[in-house]
């Protein structure tokens, strides 16, 4: 039988991935980071020189992008080829670029291809997808798809906390930042609005675990309904 897939989008500082990998831990599911394997392609581009003025210069290293990771909540990984590159997507080069090659339609398709065979593959009972248009586009017949969201004041101060004291000192700057990559991010794909059958989940006033025990009482709900 086929993994039993759990989609779950959400903007930024909403805590999708956090979450989705407790509760993946919870259940004994495998866990998807889809935003990862965007770092990890545009990690590929910036390795191999591509312009990234150039769209078709971006999309002429698609062939040479070998991307694997590993599923289990506790022990996460991401390679491209035999490289690990679970630190190096989260430099600040790969952050500033990955917006512009995410955006691209046949970065997209590539990668969403890869998604779908991850999800196909696992060995796990069931499996947790969170990123963006993960209701719609990756897992659009998925029997849970979830809108992890929270009020924009809400997730800036989650996000300054995940920072150091240096970079929190500011709350307007960390705010700013929000909204860029908000602002950036909606032009790739909506995520603040749920789709029809879609469940919205406000975490805006819940604490993480009280997020994630709702989210797994979803899920459940989910399994005994198919």
């Amino acid at each position: 039988m086929s993994a039993f897939v759990v989609a779950v989008d959400g903007p930024a500082g909403s805590g999708k991935s956090s979450v989705s990998k407790a509760a993946a831990r919870k259940l004994g599911f495998a866990y998807l980071d889809t935003g990862a394997a965007y770092r990890a392609v545009t990690w590929h581009v910036l390795h191999c020189g591509a312009d990234l003025a150039s769209e078709s210069n971006i999309v002429a290293t698609l062939d040479s992008f070998h991307y694997s990771c590993a599923t289990d909540p506790d022990a996460v990984s991401f390679h491209v080829g035999d490289m690990d590159v679970s630190e190096a997507i989260r430099s600040a080069e790969v952050t500033s670029a990955v917006s512009t090659v995410a955006r691209i339609p046949d970065v997209r398709s590539h990668v969403n291809a890869v998604f779908h065979h991850i999800m196909a593959t696992t060995d796990r009972p069931g499996i947790i997808v969170e990123g963006r248009d993960i209701t719609t586009v990756v897992a659009p017949h998925a029997p849970v798809r979830v809108l992890l969201t929270a009020s924009e004041e809400a997730r800036a101060a989650r996000r300054a906390a995940e920072s150091p004291a240096t970079e929190t000192a500011n709350a307007e700057l960390t705010a700013a930042a929000l909204k860029a990559r908000d602002s950036a991010d909606a032009k790739v794909s909506e995520f603040m609005v749920a789709a029809d059958g879609v469940t919205t989940l406000d975490s805006t006033h819940l604490s993480y675990d009280e997020t994630i025990a709702a989210l797994v009482g979803l899920i459940m709900a989910g399994t005994s309904d198919g």
